[in-house]
C-alpha cells in the first residue's frame, strides 16, 4: 500500500525533541498494544531535546540497542558502558580517543537524550536529534557530537555494517535545502563558499555521496559512504523544505528548510523504493520524512524477504512467521521494562483472544520504518491485519468503588437517615452536564498530530480495509521522521490568518458601577471588575490595518538593543515564498507601525 499524506503511519517510528522526563511517562506511551519503544531522555536538563524509536513486534525486533553516541552510558540496571560489554552483546564502532578532537568528554555529549541506536540483522539504525546552533556558547557541543557521530558511523561500516541515520540533523546540506539564501548571503557579505564550509556542513557533506566539500577532503573522511534517500529520489527538487519558523507564519508561504534526513549506507541503497517528506501533514513546525524498503531484497546474492532480516533468527523464514513475538525478544533498553511499566498490560488484553501463528504468517507483510520529530512524520503500515485498533492509547480503568447510595441499602434505616441528613447539610458538586460543560470522552484526538495514537494507526481503518483489498500486493516497509509540538498549525490556504490577536485594552463588560450602588448591593469589591469597567470606560483599541485593508497583528520586540520589549504592528498575513515583505501580492505587506505612534482607533 502507497503511503498516504494524512497518515504518519510506519513500522519504525522515530521521534525527535519528545522533552519528556521518566516521570512523565504514561501507560499510552510506553504500553502501546503490538509496539515496543526504546528512549534517551535527558541526564540533567529536564524537559528537554529526547529520541524515542518505536518499532511494530509483528514486523520487526531489533537485537541489540543502545542509548548515546559514544558507547559511554551503561545498560539500565548496570554498571557496565555499552563499550564494554562482552562482544556479541556490543554494537560496536566506538569513537576511538583519537578521532574525537572536541574537549567535551564523552559523558557530557551523550547527557541530553540526542540517540537511540538499534541493531536489526540487516542493518544498524540510528534515531538522532541533533544540537542547533543557538548561540556560540553551544558551538563546541555541537561539533562535538558531530563529530563523535561520524565517527561512530564510519567505524560501523569499516566493521562491515549497514547504517541508517535518521532524523533532525539540524544542518543545511546546500542551497537547494533552505529559502532566500542568496539574498541573506548578500546582507550578511557572505559569500556561498564560505556557507558550505561552516564545520557542521562541512562535516555531513563530507559523510554523504554528491556533498560539496570546498578544498581538500579531510583526513579520515576521504570516501562518503552514506546516501541521501529523499534527495536521491528528488534530485532536482526544489522547496523540499521540512522545517518552518511558526513564530513568522512561514510555513504556508513554504519558506523552510531542510534539516530532516534519513540516509543510509551503499550496501542497502538499493533496498529502498521510495523516499520523501508529507510537507501537508500538520501539527509541528517539522513534518514527517519517510523512506520505504522493499518486501524482497538483495542480501549476498540472493533475494531475501525484508523480514528474515529484520527479526532475530528463527523468527521468521521466507516471509513467513515461525514464532510469535513474546516479552522474551524485550532487550534491557526497552521501556517496557522500566519497573512502573514492567510485567503490566492492559485490561483489554484479557479479554481478546491472542492471534494464532497460522495467522500472523499468512498476513505478514513487509515492514515500515519512519523518523518523526515530535517538537513534532509517515508511510501506511501492510494490512488490516497489522493495524492497532482505534482505541490502542486508551488505558483502561478499573470499576469503580460502590458509591454511598450503592451500599446504603446494606446499612441500617438509622444510618440511612443519618446519611440523608448530612448530605442535605452539605452543598451538591454540580455534575458536568448541569455546568454545561462537555462530558465527551476527552481521550478523542484532535486533527494532525495531536495525540502520539496518530503514529501507530490510519485514521480511517474502513478506508485502510478497502485499500488493501485494492492493493493485496503492494506494502513495503517504510521509514520516516515526525516533528514537534502537538498543536495544529494554521491551514495552508494563502488567506489564512495568524492566530495571534492583537492586545486588547477594554472588554465588554456590565456598566460601571459606584461605589454606592455596590455598597447598596452589598458586594465585594472586585479589582479585577474595577480594571475592565475603566478598560471599558476609555474605550477598545482598535489595530491599525494594513495594505490589504485588514487588521494588523500585535508583536513585541525581543531583539537586544534599545527597541527591546517594544510592541509594534505588521501585517497578519504569512511571509511569501520569497521570504521578504511584499506589496501588491496575496502575501505580507510592508506594513510597520510602533504601537507608541498609532494613537487612532479609540472608541
Amino acid at each position: 500500500m502507497e503511503p498516504r499524506p494524512d497518515i504518519p503511519e510506519a513500522d519504525i517510528v522515530i521521534m525527535q525533541e519528545t522533552k519528556i522526563q521518566r516521570k512523565d511517562l504514561r501507560d499510552d506511551m510506553v504500553l502501546v498494544p503490538g509496539w515496543d519503544v526504546y528512549f534517551s531522555l535527558p541526564k540533567h536538563k529536564k524537559g528537554y531535546s529526547g529520541v524515542a524509536i518505536y518499532t511494530r513486534n509483528s514486523k520487526c525486533a531489533p537485537i541489540r540497542a543502545e542509548e548515546g553516541v559514544t558507547g559511554i552510558l551503561c545498560p539500565p540496571n548496570s554498571t557496565t558502558k555499552f563499550r564494554e560489554l562482552p562482544e556479541d552483546q556490543q554494537i560496536g564502532g566506538y569513537p576511538h580517543p583519537g578521532q574525537l578532537s572536541s574537549s567535551i568528554d564523552e559523558a557530557t555529549l551523550d547527557s541530553e537524550g540526542r540517540c537511540v541506536i538499534l541493531e536489526f540483522p540487516a542493518f544498524v539504525l540510528f534515531g538522532v536529534y541533533s544540537p542547533a546552533t543557538r548561540d556560540e556558547t553551544r558551538t563546541e557541543f555541537r561539533l562535538g557530537f558531530i563529530e563523535a557521530l561520524d565517527a561512530r558511523i564510519r567505524n560501523l561500516v569499516a566493521m562491515g555494517k549497514q547504517v541508517i541515520l535518521t532524523g533532525d540533523l539540524n544542518i543545511i546540506r546546500d542551497q537547494r535545502d533552505t529559502a532566500g539564501l542568496a539574498e541573506q548571503l548578500r546582507k550578511e557579505g557572505v559569500t556561498l563558499d564560505d556557507f558550505l564550509s561552516t564545520p557542521a556542513r562541512r562535516f555531513f557533506n563530507h559523510l554523504v555521496f554528491g556533498g560539496k566539500v570546498m578544498g581538500e577532503r579531510d583526513e579520515g573522511r576521504e570516501k562518503p559512504v552514506m546516501w541521501d534517500l529523499c534527495r536521491e529520489f528528488h534530485p532536482s527538487r526544489e522547496g523540499m523544505y521540512t522545517c518552518w519558523d511558526t513564530k513568522k507564519n512561514c510555513r504556508p508561504g513554504n519558506f523552510g528548510s531542510r534539516i530532516d534526513y534519513v540516509v543510509c549506507t551503499d550496501g542497502i541503497k538499493d533496498w529502498f523504493v521510495d523516499s520523501n517528506i508529507q510537507e501537508g501533514l500538520l501539527g509541528s513546525d517539522h513534518c514527517p520524512v519517510y523512506a520505504t524498503l522493499g518486501d524482497v531484497v538483495k542480501h549476498d546474492g540472493k533475494d531475501i524477504h525484508i523480514e528474515d532480516l529484520m527479526n532475530p533468527a528463527g523468527m521468521f523464514e521466507n516471509g513467513q512467521r515461525l514464532r510469535d513475538w513474546t516479552v522474551k525478544d524485550l532487550l534491557p533498553l526497552s521501556a517496557k521494562l522500566i519497573p512502573e511499566f514492567d510485567r503490566r498490560r492492559s485490561i483489554k488484553d484479557m479479554f481478546f483472544k491472542k492471534p494464532s501463528s497460522s495467522t500472523n504468517s499468512s498476513t505478514a507483510k513487509a515492514p515500515t520504518i519512519k523518523p518523526v520529530n515530535n517538537n513534532g512524520s509517515s508511510s501506511t503500515s501492510s494490512s488490516k491485519s497489522q493495524e492497532l485498533p482505534e482505541d490502542t492509547v486508551k488505558t483502561e480503568t478499573p470499576p469503580p468503588t460502590p458509591s454511598l447510595s450503592q451500599t446504603s441499602t446494606q446499612t441500617s434505616p438509622q444510618k440511612r437517615q443519618l446519611a440523608r441528613s448530612e448530605s442535605a447539610s452539605r452543598p451538591q458538586k454540580k455534575s458536568k452536564a448541569a455546568s454545561g460543560r462537555e462530558t465527551s470522552n476527552k481521550t478523542t484526538p484532535g486533527p494532525g498530530q495531536s495525540s502520539l495514537t496518530g503514529f501507530f494507526k490510519p485514521k480511517s481503518s474502513t478506508v485502510e480495509a478497502s485499500a488493501a483489498s485494492s492493493n493485496p500486493g503492494k506494502n513495503s516497509p517504510a521509514l520516516a521522521l515526525p516533528s514537534e509540538a502537538t498543536t495544529v498549525p494554521p491551514s495552508l490556504r494563502s488567506e489564512s490568518l495568524d492566530p495571534e490577536q492583537p492586545p486588547e485594552i477594554a472588554q465588554e463588560e456590565s456598566p460601571l458601577r459606584t461605589p454606592a450602588s455596590a455598597s447598596a448591593d452589598k458586594e465585594v469589591f472586585d479589582p479585577i471588575q474595577n480594571k475592565e469597567s475603566w478598560s471599558r470606560l476609555l474605550g477598545k483599541r482598535v489595530p491599525p490595518k494594513c495594505e490589504h485593508g485588514e487588521p494588523c497583528m500585535s508583536l513585541v520586540t525581543k531583539k537586544p538593543g534599545v527597541n527591546c520589549g517594544r510592541s509594534f504592528y505588521i501585517c497578519r498575513r504569512p511571509l511569501g515564498p520569497s521570504g521578504q515583505k511584499e506589496t501588491g501580492t496575496q502575501w505580507r505587506c510592508g506594513t510597520f507601525i510602533w504601537s507608541s505612534d498609532w494613537t487612532g482607533g479609540q472608541q
